[in-house]
């Protein structure tokens, strides 16, 4: 028998069942917003959110750190990885350069700046629609899947306690990516899964 979980379709979207089955809800007391400071690549971006990061550097800059500052002078706000995507610019191997820091928490820059109504970009949709993992497969083809990573355990028990999907949780940018409408059809698909379930 097979652990794959199902795979539902959402308005032309392609979604995994774990999205509506898996709990979810960020924990930041307790991992300080490790996910802007690990992994080995930064934040998958499109072009369209490259230039709106370009309009905000003068408003941000001095909320970065001088390695941060440096890494954008030399290689700007993104870069193509390994798999020939483009990322938004890490430092040492791994911090995001958006970085920034309030005592041990990490911060994102870019949200800071939004959410005090300094800039009109937010941060790039892939960080807000974490642990969403969004995939174009080409010919306008979209799938999400759960992603799991040992630094959100937190998130996972917090949501789990909360009992709070991970599409509940990721309401607001799913409905930035979708669109309202498309939402409210996952969350009709949503109800149909757990009716089955129970």
């Amino acid at each position: 028998m097979s652990n794959v979980p199902p795979i539902l379709e959402v308005g032309g979207v392609l979604i995994s069942s774990e999205i509506i089955t898996e709990c979810f809800c960020c924990d930041y007391e307790k991992c300080k917003g490790i996910c802007c400071v690990e992994g080995d690549a930064g934040a998958p971006v499109t072009m369209d959110e490259i230039m709106g990061i370009e309009d905000t550097l003068d408003t941000v800059w001095p909320m970065l750190s001088a390695s941060a500052q440096s890494v954008i002078d030399k290689q700007g706000v993104a870069y193509a990885d390994r798999d020939g995507d483009m990322v938004t610019s890490i430092v040492r191997g791994k911090d995001c350069v958006f970085t920034c820091y309030d005592g041990d928490n990490c911060l994102c820059a870019l949200e800071k700046a939004f959410r005090s109504g300094k800039i009109k970009f937010c941060k790039p949709i892939s960080c807000a629609l974490y642990p969403i993992r969004e995939k174009n497969f080409g010919n306008g083809l979209i799938g999400l899947n759960y992603h799991r990573w040992e630094v959100c355990k937190d998130a996972v028990a917090k949501g789990k306690a909360l009992g709070l999907p991970v599409y509940k949780f990721l309401k607001e940018p799913l409905i930035r990516r979708f669109g309202e409408a498309w939402y409210e059809e996952l969350c009709e698909v949503a109800k149909l899964l757990e009716e089955q379930q129970d």
